[in-house]
């Protein structure tokens, strides 16, 4: 069943998923204050409708980090997404690329770098997390350059996880060894199609950039306690050094919510940023993204490629979102819910409904090009 919109597909990926694995697509930190903010700040935004102006032909190609692409949107990194269906980064990595856009790993995806390359034409990109074992973190981006990663996106925003109540009460990361195994069996034998294409068609069940150094320790207990011990709470923006030393693609920081963090980045030869709350998972209580970009793109916007995620649901909010300067969207939860509803033509389908939305909007804000969308197109403060 294909979604009416994008929306629709997490009332579908509800249906699918493991009650686990919805509560952790779907949840925020803490009491979800800023989960809320991001879709609520972002509704908010009000555009201006023009009229009597020629919309018979829109472009909506840009090019981000030497790559160009049919609209100015990629899949954000997701961690675990693909254990919502069989193999799926490599699905929705296939559905990114065959709508002419990007499509970007998570360190702790399902699917390893290897299996996502070799089931792609083009080059993705990669999310990474700063681990204390440096050895690892030099094989890992290694690898990337050996694979054609043609741009490297590295999380700041994460020195110790979140506290993520519904993943807790939900069993994900709650109950210990046997008595947690066997809650999430018993979710996952709730939903038999979830149960056959990944439980049993879906091996191996383990993190693929990091299976190297779980081992045999592959549960999801292993995962988050290796997760809590490894991700290093004492990087500086003077560890970017040892990136630069490994990596000489763009680098692009992502996490960042506040000017000041924007112009370290900028002044440290950041190709650029992407503003970003972790989906309201982290600090709960900080600003929503919308809120945070127009400040940002005013100190450092002609310094690096400012890009933006958080609350994006549709191909309106994007505008929403290029309208206060960002030049570039990573999808997050809108990809993850269509590829656990839909597999890779859920994915494809909701890249369709964005693309058409897109169009909708800047018709009726008179602009024929995303170039053109700027803050002209926004209503002012008496008519929002």
């Amino acid at each position: 069943m294909k979604a009416a919109s994008v929306l629709d597909y997490r009332i579908l990926a509800k249906r699918r998923l493991p009650h686990f694995l919805f509560e952790y697509f779907d949840g925020g930190s803490y009491a979800q204050v800023t989960l809320g903010r991001s879709t609520a700040d972002l509704e908010a935004v009000a555009l201006r409708q023009r009229v009597l102006v020629d919309i018979s032909k829109l472009d909506l190609s840009t090019s981000l980090f030497g790559q160009p692409l049919s609209m100015p949107v990629a899949l954000g990194p997701i961690g675990l997404a693909g254990i919502g269906v069989r193999r799926g980064e490599v699905q929705a990595a296939r559905a990114a690329h065959a709508a002419g856009v990007n499509f970007c790993l998570s360190t702790v995806g399902v699917c390893g770098l290897r299996e996502v390359a070799a089931g792609v034409k083009k080059p993705i990109w990669f999310q990474l997390y700063m681990i204390k074992d440096r050895g690892f973190m030099r094989t890992l981006l290694a690898e990337a350059k050996e694979l054609g990663v043609s741009a490297l996106f590295f999380t700041v925003d994460m020195p110790v996880p979140g506290t993520r109540y519904r993943d807790l009460h939900s069993g994900l990361a709650g109950a210990p060894g046997m008595l947690g195994s066997l809650r999430r069996t018993w979710q996952g034998m709730c939903r038999p199609r979830w149960a056959w294409d990944v439980g049993i068609n879906g091996r191996p069940h383990s993190l693929g950039n990091v299976a190297r150094v779980l081992g045999n320790n592959s549960g999801l207990e292993d995962f988050f306690a290796w997760m809590r011990n490894n991700f290093d709470g004492s990087v500086t923006w003077r560890d970017l050094d040892f990136i630069r030393e490994t990596w000489n693609g763009p680098l692009i920081i992502k996490g960042i919510l506040d000017p000041e963090d924007a112009i370290s980045a900028a002044s440290l030869g950041a190709d650029g940023i992407v503003v970003s709350n972790h989906g309201g998972r982290q600090l709960d209580g900080v600003s929503s993204t919308v809120r945070a970009l127009p400040s940002i793109v005013a100190a450092v916007g002609d310094k690096l490629t400012v890009l933006v995620d958080g609350g994006v649901r549709s191909g309106l909010d994007v505008v929403r979102m290029l309208a206060l300067g960002a030049k570039g969207v990573l999808l997050g939860r809108a990809w993850a819910f269509a590829l656990a509803a839909g597999g890779e033509a859920g994915v494809a389908h909701a890249l369709a409904l964005i693309q058409a939305e897109i169009k909708v909007a800047m018709a009726l804000t008179g602009v024929t090009s995303v170039q053109a969308i700027d803050r002209n197109i926004l209503a002012s403060p008496e008519n929002r």
